[in-house]
């Protein structure tokens, strides 16, 4: 069974910053934490909210072209990125 909550991986810590910014003041409830080992990015801020949320970060992020690693979420097992509906990436 997955989590029900999304994590966004950077490869910059601006870019994370920057979508920080953008997804608080859209009012959905982020994390900001460090990269699980497991997600290869090459930033170690990631941000973490509810799955609820996922269609609008999503949009937000393609929208103001925040550059990112990718969309993830935790499985059985580990974390693996997903896709527009927020399962599994083929």
């Amino acid at each position: 069974m997955p989590d029900d909550t999304v994590l966004i991986a950077f490869d910059s810590t601006q870019q994370a910053l920057r979508a920080e910014m953008l997804l608080e003041y859209a009012d959905i409830d982020i994390d900001t934490r460090p990269t699980p080992k497991e997600v290869t990015a090459g930033c170690a801020l990631s941000i973490e909210f509810p799955l609820t949320d996922y269609a609008t970060a999503r949009e937000i992020i393609v929208e103001q072209q925040v550059e990112i690693r990718g969309f993830f979420r935790k499985f059985s097992d580990g974390y693996v990125e997903i896709d527009q509906q927020g399962e599994r990436k083929q």
